[in-house]
């Protein structure tokens, strides 16, 4: 049996079983939330109303339910792009138009982005302006969509493109060991990119104006210097001009670090909840989280680019995913590519690892916010924020496993009330 048959019958074979997991999971998710509609878990009787607690099931059973609808229409796109030829197909329509070369590559991967978004449209609206409208959350008219939708394609052409040719160009110039170039150069634009965002690109979306709550500005300074956390600067975000949705967040890297408040956020919380927020955000720093997931990152994209390295020189790789390599020209684009649609299908199953971490680092992150500040204050804040968006209380318990990257709001106030944090 060749190689090329044994890949195609693994994707295959991966790819359904993660289909199931993922339909049992969903399913399990929406019986249970279901099964606890009707009546606030006890522990939430005092401060969640029943209406609320309904609310939340409802978005939860709806989101859930239109992400078996992606999940169906990513595999079957999934399908068309690899071993049903569509990946194949835009490579020699494009090879008879362009010819071999740079600019055959780059167009290959320019098509496939401008195609993959154009097929998600439909269900992206949806979901903006059918699910999110329904319970209230979406505050985004379609010029401000449309808008969105033209700059942030602007600036992955702008920034995407040049990237890619360069990874490109490594892939070709540097012999066998390109893959370590080409990981050295995707660090350091990610990192570049951690210092650009916030003062570059994220103002193309939203704007950005100081906290000109001098109350409040001084207890979040006052917080972070008893913390030892230095910030360019306190920022409130319009987030209300596209969601009810409330959050806040750092961004940022070294010296171009930035706190950034949701207006929807401060509307809600006191100012002590808006300090047990913050502190929860600090403790991430304080237990090095950032760090940890960088270099995490860097670790498990560098294993990535040498598996790549090696697969990319392999025939079986592309014939097993419905490619036929060029004998002629170059073929890391499609190498680049099929490497992306393939990974996911085959570490699916590790997920729920990374997580449990996640959570792991939440649980951190939450105790460091009662060391610092009133743990009444975390956990009425969380509340609110649970409410605000609608998170359910009752998930069930093997679908948080596998997805859920923050515990569940009863795992977190348990640990508040019951002194594990102690």
């Amino acid at each position: 049996m060749s190689a090329s048959y044994l890949l195609t019958l693994a994707f295959a074979a991966f790819l359904l079983a993660g289909l199931g997991v993922k339909f049992w999971l969903a399913s399990r998710q929406i019986r249970h939330v279901a099964g606890h509609r009707d009546k606030v878990p006890p522990a939430f009787a005092g401060t969640v109303t029943l209406p609320a607690h309904q609310k939340a099931a409802d978005y939860t059973i709806a989101k859930t339910r239109f992400g078996l609808v992606e999940l169906a229409f990513s595999a079957a796109v999934l399908l068309g792009w690899t071993l049903l030829g569509g990946l194949d197909g835009l490579n020699l329509a494009l090879l008879g138009w362009v010819g071999t070369g740079m600019w055959q590559q780059l167009a290959l991967l320019a098509c496939f982005a401008l195609i993959g978004g154009a097929l998600e449209l439909p269900l992206t609206l949806y979901q903006t302006f059918v699910l999110e409208e329904r319970f209230g959350f979406n505050k985004m008219r379609l010029r401000l969509w449309l808008a969105d939708l033209f700059k942030s394609t602007l600036i992955a052409a702008a920034i995407g493109l040049p990237i890619a040719a360069l990874i490109l160009w490594l892939m070709g110039a540097t012999g066998s060991l390109w893959w370590l170039w080409a990981w050295a150069v995707w660090m350091g634009f990610n990192l570049l990119l951690l210092v650009v965002y916030p003062t570059f690109i994220a103002p193309l979306f939203n704007k950005f104006k100081p906290l000109d709550d001098e109350t409040l500005k001084a207890r979040v300074t006052e917080l972070m210097r008893r913390c030892g956390f230095a910030a360019k600067g306190l920022f409130v975000m319009d987030g209300s001009k596209r969601s009810a949705h409330a959050n806040a967040y750092f961004t940022g890297f070294g010296a171009a670090k930035r706190v950034v408040f949701y207006d929807t956020l401060l509307a809600k919380l006191s100012p002590g909840e808006v300090d047990a927020v913050l502190a929860h955000e600090l403790g991430h720093f304080k237990h090095k989280h950032i760090i940890k997931r960088i270099v995490g990152m860097f670790a498990l994209s560098l294993a990535g680019f040498g598996l790549l390295g090696w697969l990319s020189m392999q025939a079986w790789f592309y014939t097993g995913l419905g490619v036929r390599p060029s004998l002629d020209g170059p073929n890391d684009a499609l190498a680049l590519l099929l490497f992306l649609l393939a990974v996911p299908v085959f570490t699916f199953f590790v997920s729920p690892l990374f997580a449990r971490l996640s959570r792991k680092h939440e649980f951190e992150a939450d105790a460091y916010a009662v060391q610092q500040t009133s743990g009444k204050d975390l956990s009425t804040a969380l509340l609110k924020l649970y409410e605000d968006n609608a998170s359910t209380l009752t998930p069930d318990p093997v679908f948080v496993k596998f997805y859920y990257s923050h515990p569940p709001a009863s795992e977190r106030l348990a640990r508040m009330t019951g002194g594990a944090f102690a």
